[in-house]
C-alpha cells in the first residue's frame, strides 16, 4: 500500500522560522501590566529586578514580527525543529469518523516538549546580557528540564522550584534536570523567606506554580547577575513559541490542508499561544474561519471558570498586575498529573483572545484525559504527556461529533509533549486508583 503524501509533512532545517510572530500587533488594545504600588502601567524599570533587558523589550514590544538569532535558529535544529506535522489515520480509524486528524509533533524533541522553543531564547539573551544564574519555576517538569539543558549552551547555571506535588509524584522530572546540572528544590522549599512562610502556614502543601514563581523571583531580586526565567504566561514566552504556528502554517500549505479546528492544551498557554497565534493572526485579517479550542483541566479552569480582571502572576505578589482571566493568585489546584496546566491564572494575549471571542475553551477531568490518551497511544503508537491528554481529549470529542453530523471536518492538534517519565500517572489510571481532578 503506498503511503499517503499527507501522512507526515516535513521541512528541511532551512525552513526553521526566521522571525518569530506577535499577536500583540493584530489583537487590538491590550490592558499594559500595572505596578502594584501605584496602581499605573508598568515601566521596563518594574522588570528589571528579575528580567534581563532585551527580554524585557520584547515584553513589550508591539512589532508584528521580530528576527531570530541566528545562534538560537542554528540551536532549534537540535531541538528537532522544524518538528513534522502527522496525520492521524490510525486514530481516525478506530473513532470511525469522517473528521482529517492531524498533529504536530513537538514530543520529538531530546527534551520530551515544546518547551525548549523559548528556554533557548531566554537563555542566549541572559547569556548575552552577562547573566551567570538563572532562576525558574517548573510543574511537571517539562519547562525546567528544557532550562536545564539549553542553560548548558550558554554557560549559565540554574536553579529549579519545582512545585511540591509534581516533585514527588515524578522523581525522574528531577533526576533528568539533575543530569542536565541544575539544582531543584521542592516548592515551597526552605531556600526562600516565601516559601519558609508557606511551609509554616501549610505544612503539608502539593504547593503551586504560583508559589514556585515566587520563591524563583525572590532569589533572582536579590542578585544583579541572577535573572528569573518564565516558561509560559507572558508575552515574550508566547513570541518565541510561534516556531510552532509558523511551522505548522507552512506544513499546512505544503499538504492543501485546510483546518476548520485547531486545538491545544493551555495551562499558562505557551504551548496553546505558540501553536495558534500565528493561524489566529489570519483569522483576524479575514482570511480564515478556523476555530480555536484551549483544552484546560477542571483542576485549574482559569478560562472556563477564572474571572478576567487584574490578578498577581505569582503567590507572593512579586510580580506586576496581569490582566488575565484568573481564579486568584492564592489559588492552590488539585495535585493532578498534568503539572503543567495547574496555574491560577491564563497568558493576558491568550486571555484578551478569549475576552474578544476569538477563541473558546474546555475543561476536563483527570480521568478522561487520560483514558483520551490511553486511546491515543494504542492507535498511534505514542504515549502523550498528561498535558496532551487534554488536547487528545477535546479532539476525539471533536471528532465523534463528526462522525454523528457526518462532517468531513479537518482537524489539527499540538502534541506538546510526550509520557514517558509519566508512566506512574497512567499506572494509577490503568489500575482504578486515580482520582478526578475535582476529588
Amino acid at each position: 500500500m503506498a503511503i499517503a503524501k499527507d501522512t507526515r509533512i516535513n521541512l528541511p532545517p532551512d525552513d526553521i522560522p526566521k522571525k518569530w510572530y506577535n499577536l500583540a500587533a493584530d489583537i487590538g488594545h491590550l490592558e499594559p501590566p500595572l505596578n502594584p504600588g501605584t496602581g499605573k502601567p508598568a515601566t521596563p524599570n518594574d522588570f528589571e529586578a528579575i528580567f534581563c533587558k532585551e527580554i524585557i523589550r520584547q515584553e513589550g514590544s508591539a512589532e508584528r514580527f521580530i528576527g531570530i538569532p541566528e545562534e538560537v535558529r542554528d540551536n532549534l535544529i537540535y531541538l528537532n525543529r522544524p518538528a513534522p506535522l502527522q496525520r492521524a489515520y490510525r486514530l481516525e480509524k478506530y473513532l470511525k469518523t469522517p473528521a482529517k486528524i492531524y498533529y504536530k509533533r513537538e514530543d520529538m524533541s531530546p527534551l520530551g516538549s515544546h518547551k525548549g522553543n523559548t528556554a533557548l531564547a531566554q537563555a542566549y539573551y541572559n547569556a548575552e546580557a552577562g547573566i551567570h544564574t538563572l532562576t525558574t519555576e517548573t510543574g511537571a517538569g517539562q519547562w525546567g528540564t528544557a532550562l536545564a539543558m539549553v542553560s548548558n549552551l550558554f554557560d549559565i547555571n540554574t536553579t529549579v522550584f519545582m512545585v511540591r506535588g509534581s516533585y514527588e509524584q515524578k522523581p525522574l522530572r528531577k533526576v533528568l534536570m539533575q543530569t542536565y546540572g541544575a539544582t531543584v528544590y521542592a516548592s515551597p522549599s526552605a531556600q526562600t523567606e516565601f516559601g519558609k512562610k508557606v511551609l509554616k502556614e501549610h505544612p503539608d502543601t502539593t504547593g503551586s506554580l504560583g508559589i514556585a514563581i515566587s520563591e524563583a523571583c525572590e532569589l533572582a531580586a536579590k542578585d544583579p547577575n541572577t535573572c528569573y526565567s518564565l516558561g509560559s504566561v507572558l508575552n515574550h514566552v508566547m513570541l518565541h513559541q510561534t516556531v510552532i504556528g509558523i511551522e505548522t502554517m507552512e506544513q499546512m500549505k505544503i499538504g492543501e490542508i485546510e483546518p476548520d479546528c485547531m486545538i491545544a492544551c493551555a495551562g499558562g498557554g505557551s504551548n496553546f499561544g505558540g501553536f495558534i497565534f500565528p493561524m489566529l493572526g489570519e483569522k483576524i485579517k479575514g482570511r480564515t474561519d478556523c476555530k480555536f479550542i484551549a483544552a484546560e483541566s477542571k483542576a485549574a479552569p482559569s478560562l472556563t471558570e477564572g474571572e478576567f480582571k487584574y490578578d498577581f502572576g505569582d503567590t507572593a505578589g512579586f510580580t506586576p498586575l496581569l490582566m488575565m482571566y484568573t481564579l486568584g493568585q492564592e489559588f492552590i489546584p488539585k495535585g493532578i498529573h498534568a503539572g503543567g496546566l495547574r496555574y491560577h491564572g491564563m497568558s493576558p494575549l491568550v486571555s484578551a483572545a478569549m475576552n474578544k471571542g476569538l477563541i473558546s475553551a474546555k475543561a476536563y477531568e483527570q480521568t478522561e484525559t487520560f483514558e483520551a490518551g490511553s486511546v491515543f497511544a494504542r492507535a498511534e503508537g505514542i504515549v502523550p504527556a498528561p498535558e496532551s491528554c487534554h488536547a487528545i481529549k477535546a479532539v476525539i470529542d471533536q471528532a465523534l461529533e463528526c462522525k454523528k453530523s457526518r462532517e468531513e471536518s479537518t482537524i489539527v492538534f499540538c502534541l506538546s509533549g510526550h509520557g514517558m517519565l509519566d508512566l506512574y500517572g497512567y499506572e494509577q489510571y490503568l489500575n482504578g486508583t486515580m482520582q478526578d481532578s475535582s476529588a
